[in-house]
């Protein structure tokens, strides 16, 4: 028999795919739990116990979280955790087992695939966006087993229309039948079936152990910290929902644009996540009544539904094919147009476009995850004239809302940012540059109407508690890395590092006619994470891809094509230190300081510098230098990570920096050298954005380093280009022009440790740096990243005690 017949008819009339019969031999029911966190007011659930008690088989509920979700983060998965711990205890009390599965290095299973191949069906609720869309349907096409999905989100759910909605007033005559038959309607609750008690083909985690040990085992974005003021969970949810409920829905229709006002519910996260039932937050305001009430109900049942239905109706969610025809073709027509700037990714991501209110709420939603639906509209429309296409301005939208807003990625949202590029409104003539019959909304117009200096205050503010002092030892990557992460959230941070200029071994040597990268060569990006900036970085011409021709000297010395796999090299314009001083911009970088010592009293760290000078009061110190100058530093105060500093053994490199009078005549760009003196060699000139004239940099071994420690510069100089030319296989080479060595005395860790980066919050201290990381450029990247995460992470644990406010 079908599915259907097993179901309540209520619960029938919001499913999809119940006509399907159980598959034969099913274990179990399996509840995939997507957006419906809660375990009550849920039709979910409600399907999948009536479907379980229904075929005489047990319910299992199950819920993944995988790292590789385009916009995975610290903030989503610490909001989703902290609402899995309620999840667990609701669905406990009510006698169904539930499992959580979060996905991390050493924990890739396919287990919902596995899962779904035991049981009879499965039951979810309708999500109708991707990625969800997307593992939904290939889930269908590969199991065995129906999946069924149920609206738990809507009031009026998605199954009572047949095409996707366009317009609000058409949509809310179209449902309002709908809308009055199932306001008020909650799925009545069901004694659980039988439970589900035999093995699983994963790990659950323990929802009741440290959440963020285990976040900081999956490979997120580590800089999008944990909102302090937004705990993930259906009691904080539901407590929210309290306070305005008892406080400020009454004035909800007068205070609701106002961003400087406490006029909105904040809802939207919980709605998202199903943290919360909207079913039951629909009645209580129908049941209070009221112009506040009543506009509110507008929003939720109407706006809110219309994008739900929209999404379940439309599949091109992600381009402007979502929008209508005249929109499109009126952005067409002035593609061309000239316009106000061109901003790239990270410019926007950080909130530095110099309009100051389009700054705010981008600093909104990167500190506080969150921004005023008011505001979000306006901030939406402003990129259509400062990103170079229509079509990737929808993009860049739909990107940084998804990844820094709790709400990103949900029907509501696309709703709000679609309706910036034409969706759900008319035209609005005559037709203007860039934005042609769209209607306008400027940041100018906008800024008019509130207190701009105000509401840029409020979103300044960090998640919790005060901006806590951060001094971070090294201008490298990684020190560079952490800060801006930091600042980001609302720190203060000052670097201090001991050369001339930010970079590390990222540096620039500047000869009489030419430049070297004498460090880092070159760098790849295979991390999605680091890939987001290196892209960015390449739009706004500090980076640029290196299409070197490389080859190989084999142990046996002979020369032939080949290289370090095939992913992408890039370097930065118009040296590799152009990476480090776009990362600087804004940071408060003190150079020519050498940290000597670090000092604490009651609490406050003191930097003592080389020169005698001392910087002080700073809360927290972190350490991004090689692992033998970061134990000495570290030694009188963390016994944890001097022990980690010491157990690593770094391998020396001498540098030879050449240039040649004449060009050399050399089948390619760089060599990977296996055999003498040499292990690499490149021709620096050949990299774009270089000087003209043939400059090579020559890196030596680690053994041959190390037997030739002490040697002289042009000692080290003149056995590298004799190395050079034996490598060529050529009788000579062009005369020299100038040389000159560095000796890099830590230049990499053998091995790298993999634990991306350590804090010991106790000591106020954290290390960072490639050797936690792999040795390369995206290594110190991603760990200078992953430090600054778990200090974020500590504070928004330190705030959990104390009463955190508001954005506004």
């Amino acid at each position: 028999q079908p599915l259907q017949t097993h179901l309540p008819p209520d619960l029938a009339a919001r499913t999809i795919g119940a006509d399907a019969a159980p598959a034969e031999g099913g274990r179990f029911v399996l509840l995939w739990v997507r957006a419906a966190m809660r375990a009550t007011s849920n039709p979910a659930l409600e399907a999948a116990i009536a479907l379980a008690r229904g075929l005489g088989v047990p319910l299992l509920a199950y819920q993944a979280l995988d790292d590789r979700h385009p916009c995975a983060s610290d903030r989503i998965w610490r909001f989703v955790l902290e609402g899995a711990r309620d999840l667990a205890a609701g669905l406990e009390a009510r006698g169904v087992r539930y499992a959580f599965h979060l996905a991390r290095p050493g924990h890739r299973t396919p287990a919902l695939r596995a899962l779904a191949g035991e049981s009879a069906a499965v039951v979810c609720d309708v999500h109708p966006v991707e990625p969800i869309r997307g593992w939904t349907e290939r889930l269908a096409a590969a199991s065995r087993a129906p999946v069924v999905e149920v609206d738990a989100s809507c009031v009026v759910p998605v199954t009572e229309t047949r095409s996707a909605p366009t317009r609000a007033f058409a949509f809310r005559k179209k449902t309002a039948r709908a809308r009055k038959e199932w306001l008020g309607w909650e799925p009545e609750e069901q004694a659980a079936p039988e439970r589900f008690d035999g093995p699983l083909p994963f790990e659950p985690v323990d929802l009741s152990g440290d959440l963020d040990a285990l976040i900081e085992e999956c490979e997120v974005d580590h800089g999008v910290a944990p909102i302090a003021h937004t705990r993930g969970g259906t009691a904080a949810g539901e407590a929210r929902w309290a306070e305005f409920r008892d406080a400020r829905l009454g004035r909800y229709a007068r205070d609701r644009n106002d961003p400087l006002r406490p006029g909105v519910s904040r809802m939207s996260p919980y709605f998202h996540f199903g943290m919360v039932s909207p079913l039951r937050v629909a009645a209580e305001a129908e049941r209070i009544g009221g112009k506040g009430a009543e506009k509110y109900l507008d929003e939720l049942l109407v706006w809110r539904e219309l994008a739900w239905h929209f999404c379940h109706h439309t599949r091109e969610l992600d381009s402007l094919g979502a929008v209508p025809e005249w929109a499109r073709e009126t952005l067409a027509d002035h593609a061309e147009d000239e316009r106000d700037a061109a901003y790239s990714w990270d410019r926007l991501a950080h909130a530095q476009t110099g309009d100051r209110l389009w700054d705010a709420m981008q600093r909104s939603l990167l500190r506080h995850g969150e921004l005023h639906n008011n505001l979000r509209m306006t901030w939406g429309k402003a990129l259509i004239p400062w990103v170079e296409a229509p079509e990737e301005a929808l993009r860049m939208a739909l990107d940084l809302n998804h990844r820094y807003a709790l709400d990103g990625r949900d029907p509501s949202s696309y709703g709000g940012i679609l309706w910036c590029f034409g969706q759900f409104d008319r035209e609005f003539p005559p037709a203007r540059p860039v934005t042609g019959t769209l209607r306008e909304r400027t940041t100018d117009v906008h800024a008019s109407r509130i207190d701009v200096g105000a509401y840029d205050a409020r979103t300044r503010r960090v998640t919790g508690g005060a901006p806590r002092s951060i001094a971070v030892v090294g201008a490298g990557i990684a020190g560079l890395s952490a800060a801006r992460a930091l600042a980001d959230a609302g720190h203060d941070v000052v670097v201090f590092d001991k050369a001339r200029g930010v970079g590390g071994r990222t540096s620039l040597r500047r000869g009489a006619q030419v430049t070297f990268d004498h460090g880092a060569q070159y760098f790849t990006a295979r991390d999605p994470r680091f890939r987001r900036f290196v892209d960015a970085w390449v739009a706004e011409g500090v980076v640029a891809p290196f299409e070197a021709r490389l080859g190989v000297v084999d142990e046996a010395g002979a020369l032939a094509p080949g290289g370090e796999g095939d992913a992408a090299r890039f370097v930065g314009v118009p040296g590799m230190n152009a990476v480090a001083k776009r990362m600087s911009e804004g940071l408060e970088v003190v150079v020519r300081s050498r940290v000597v010592d670090l000092a604490r009293d009651h609490g406050a760290w003191t930097l003592a510098l080389e020169d005698g000078r001392r910087e002080g009061g700073f809360d927290l110190v972190l350490v991004t230098a090689p692992p033998p100058q970061a134990a000495a530093l570290v030694a009188d105060h963390s016994e944890r990570l001097t022990r980690a500093a010491r157990g690593v053994r770094m391998e020396p490199c001498w540098a030879a920096m050449v240039g040649f009078a004449d060009p050399i005549d050399a089948p390619y760009d760089g060599l990977f050298v296996n055999t003498g003196p040499l292990s690499w060699a490149c021709r620096n000139s050949a990299k774009p954005g270089r000087p003209a004239g043939d400059a090579w940099v020559l890196h030596a071994s680690p053994e041959w380093t190390r037997s030739h420690l002490e040697a002289g510069k042009d000692e080290v100089a003149l056995h590298l280009v004799e190395a050079l030319r034996e490598a060529l296989g050529v009788a000579g080479l062009p005369l020299v022009s100038e040389s000159d060595a560095h000796r890099w005395m830590y230049s990499l860790a053998a091995p790298a440790r993999d634990d991306g980066a350590l804090l010991d919050a106790g000591a106020g201290l954290g290390l960072a740096g490639d050797w936690l990381a792999g040795s390369k450029v995206q290594g110190a990247w991603l760990s200078g990243r992953a430090l600054a995460g778990r200090v974020l992470a500590s504070l928004a644990r330190e705030a959990e005690s104390e009463p955190v406010p508001a954005p506004w």
